[in-house]
């Protein structure tokens, strides 16, 4: 059977500090190596400190596609004159891409045209229902106009057997 090492309060409270101020590029495996102990020993460690603390850990930001008009409106402004490398350390703060920010731009300046697009796409609905309107009343006329040849080729065969006589 395996032996748990016993750690002071005093080592652990040290520990939690010096994960909690660490930079960027040192790891909790590496702290955990350096205090000579296991890195889920340490972990459970850090959690349970933030439960204790009642700090839970901040929520992952919402996605960009998530974020709402006046959001992205904000975001536009706030990026707004910033070019190439300090463009892209803004939209990495904030977990967005320059790409998205041009969309959101167009999107922001095409709003006009959409009660355009509305507006011509009844008329467009308007200039089909006259068409098949008319194309109704073409096809009518057809039928009329076949019907009254048929009619007329009858009586001229009609004629044509009588002799010429008609009663």
């Amino acid at each position: 059977m395996k032996k748990y090492k016993k750690y002071s309060a005093d080592f652990k409270e040290q520990a939690l500090v010096k994960v909690y101020s660490r930079s960027n590029e040192q790891s909790i495996q590496s702290i955990a190596n350096s205090l000579n102990m296991n890195l889920t020993t340490l972990i459970s460690w850090m959690k349970k400190s933030e439960q204790s603390n009642n700090n839970p850990k901040p929520q992952k930001s919402k996605r960009p596609e998530d974020w709402s008009a006046e959001e992205r409106l904000a975001a536009l402004q706030q990026s707004y004159g910033l070019l190439g490398e300090d463009l892209n350390a803004w939209c990495r703060e904030r977990g967005v891409f320059a790409h998205q920010l041009e969309q959101w731009k167009a999107n922001f300046c095409s709003h006009n045209e959409v009660g355009l697009q509305r507006e011509e796409a009844s008329a467009l609905r308007a200039l089909k229902v006259e068409n098949k309107s008319l194309e109704r009343e073409l096809l009518r006329k057809d039928k009329a106009l076949a019907e009254a040849a048929a009619l007329l080729v009858l009586q001229k065969k009609f004629r044509a057997l009588l002799g010429g006589e008609v009663e």
